[in-house]
């Protein structure tokens, strides 16, 4: 049996730690390790437990969300940030993405659309709304373009990074391209490193600005991947 996903609950009102607490503990393959009522706390918690998913608040006293986000996500690469907030305005969204955060969910999800983001977030699929992704677009299409490495992306990290955009994790993303989930990740790392970005979510955007995919490729909330407009789901190999 494989180990369960663990997560730390980031929030400044005890009820709300407690209610997911209480949601997730009837969930045998998610585990709740710790709980933080700020952001201090939640760097501190993060480091000493390096746990899989870190489930964080925005606007919290002291240390703000976007800050830890931003340190967590610096001081631990395997550990994987997905806010959860009350705030849908420009000025959270796009800050909290880039810092580091994975997905930006707000706490009106369904209790069963939460559990399955974190599984999906687990698998590295950003959990994204698209239509948070169009606002994202938006933003990035403002300023100039991304800096683009001397090296351009081979045919397979392109086809890999269209993928990427579609949210499909590694496994899917191996199966479809017949190569193994170790040269997938490979090829991740290379294109983070290549187009000079932080995190698979800010490649699926990288890639729907650049036209390497659609916005309607994109799960929608609660969408299990696979299953975007138009497409037929995985069949189990």
């Amino acid at each position: 049996m494989n180990d369960p996903i663990t997560v730390l609950v980031v929030d400044d009102h005890a009820i709300v730690r407690r209610g997911i607490r209480a949601l997730l503990s009837t969930k045998k393959d998610i585990k709740v390790v710790g709980e933080a009522s700020d952001g201090g706390e939640a760097i501190a918690q993060a480091l000493a437990l390096k746990p899989d998913i870190v489930l964080m608040d925005l606007m919290m006293p002291g240390k703000s969300g976007i800050e830890a986000t931003h340190e967590i996500a610096a001081a631990l690469p395997g550990t994987k940030v997905l806010v959860l907030t009350s705030f849908a305005g420009d000025e959270h969204v796009f800050p909290a993405i880039k810092a580091g955060a994975l997905g930006y969910l707000l706490k009106d999800t369904a209790p069963e659309d939460l559990v399955q983001a974190l599984r999906r977030a687990h698998e590295g699929t950003p959990p994204l709304d698209a239509s948070v992704a169009r606002r994202l677009l938006d933003e990035l299409a403002a300023p100039a373009p991304p800096h683009r490495a001397a090296d351009p992306l081979t045919p397979r990290e392109m086809a890999v990074l269209r993928e990427v955009a579609k949210g499909h994790g590694n496994r899917d993303i191996a199966a479809h391209l017949s190569v193994s989930e170790e040269t997938v990740h490979t090829h991740v790392s290379s294109i983070l490193a290549k187009l000079h970005l932080a995190s698979r979510t800010q490649a699926a955007l990288y890639a729907l600005k650049e036209g390497l995919a659609a916005v309607e490729d994109i799960p929608a909330r609660g969408q299990p991947p696979g299953t975007e407009r138009g497409s037929t789901p995985p069949q189990k190999r």
